[in-house]
């Protein structure tokens, strides 16, 4: 299960809005098949594993993350291919809370005689769907908000100068965690101050993840990097009923997708622009900032995972800090995060925080 595991995290960032499965098959003591959910999302793990095994399938124990889906869709349900294949024995990580699967798949093959364990790794494997799971239930994506500082909590001096606060290897690492995400997500700040690609370079990846910017009035510079590269990688932008007509216009025919979202406030809805996404089909985001669209996710309870990179120097209170106003008077009002992870990376430090899938 930890190799079907470690199979699906292939498949992050790439196959939204299916999930990132995995799959094993395992005839004796030797494996015949192994499988990932591909790039769009088919063919799913089960697939792909049951073509590599052929006829080495039949008695075969599958291994696989998540429970497999028991609906006709684009391809016919990997429970019922399981099935003709021969397959004497499923173990599952975890049920599929999908509606349409939600137990059927496992139904499906009992009924056919097949043996059914489910539950191994479900910890880790409810971490690995986390984000496919909140699109179901809640109808938003998984959130990663990623923050680098000075070790004084400074994201860029009084002059708004950032870059670089961290060191090169720490900006890899970030291109990383971009490939594993669906999209990254930046507020309209961090445009403008930044003109940023929003990409993930040097790394040899095929498919790049969604560029989101949140902008409620779309006040973004039409001569942007993002603007420049709107017809060859994704860009959807967030935005607000009152926005130009001119400029939606503009963005439309750069290749822009537009997003129209709730105001709360004087800020887009953070849930509202979560909402939308998850609707667009998306599961995994990976937000860049700025402080203020932190701040307004962090105020809703809407950051599942949080990244950390601290910089060894000191920019001052004149500073930008990392998180903008959420307006707390109390300690027990702030939102609080569990650490799972603490590394050196080049000069710097990357710490990890989650809460509780609870």
């Amino acid at each position: 299960m930890a190799l079907a595991l470690s199979l699906g995290r292939r498949g992050q960032g790439l196959c939204w809005p299916n999930p990132a499965v995995g799959c094993v098959l395992v005839q004796g003591d030797r494996i015949v098949g192994r499988g990932w959910t591909q790039p769009g999302g088919r063919p799913h793990a089960e697939t792909m594993a049951l073509a590599q095994a052929g006829a080495q399938a039949s008695g075969a124990t599958a291994y696989v993350t998540l429970e497999p889906c028991a609906h006709q869709g684009q391809t016919p349900p990997c429970a019922q291919a399981l099935i003709d294949a021969g397959i004497a024995r499923v173990v599952a990580a975890i049920e599929d809370s999908d509606p349409r699967v939600s137990g059927q798949g496992f139904e499906r093959l009992r009924r056919a005689e097949v043996e059914v364990k489910a539950g191994v790794l479900a910890d880790q494997a409810a971490r690995d769907h986390a984000g496919f799971f909140l699109k179901t239930e809640q109808g938003r994506p998984l959130v990663t908000l990623k923050l680098a500082a000075s070790f004084d909590g400074r994201i860029a001096t009084s002059s708004g100068h950032s870059q670089w606060i961290t060191g090169p290897e720490a900006r890899r690492a970030v291109h990383a965690m971009r490939a594993r995400h669906d999209a990254v997500m930046v507020g309209a700040g961090t445009a403008r101050a930044d003109d940023p690609s929003l990409t993930v370079r040097d790394l040899g990846v095929a498919q790049q993840p969604v560029r989101v910017v949140i902008s409620r009035h779309l006040d973004l510079p039409l001569l942007s990097q993002l603007a420049r590269s709107a017809k060859d990688v994704p860009l959807w932008l967030c935005h607000g009923a009152g926005a130009d007509v001119e400029r939606l216009k503009a963005w439309e025919g750069l290749g822009a997708r537009l997003l129209p979202c709730a105001v709360r406030g004087m800020q887009l809805d953070a849930g509202d622009i979560l909402q939308q996404l998850g609707k667009a089909g998306l599961t995994r985001v990976f937000c860049e900032g700025g402080g203020a669209l932190a701040a307004s996710l962090l105020a809703l309870d809407l950051v599942d995972e949080l990244i950390g990179f601290t910089a060894g120097l000191g920019i001052g209170a004149e500073g930008l800090p990392m998180i903008g106003a959420l307006g707390l008077t109390r300690l027990e009002q702030a939102p609080r995060f569990q650490l799972i992870e603490t590394r050196q990376v080049g000069p710097d430090v990357e710490h990890r925080w989650t809460r509780s899938l609870q």
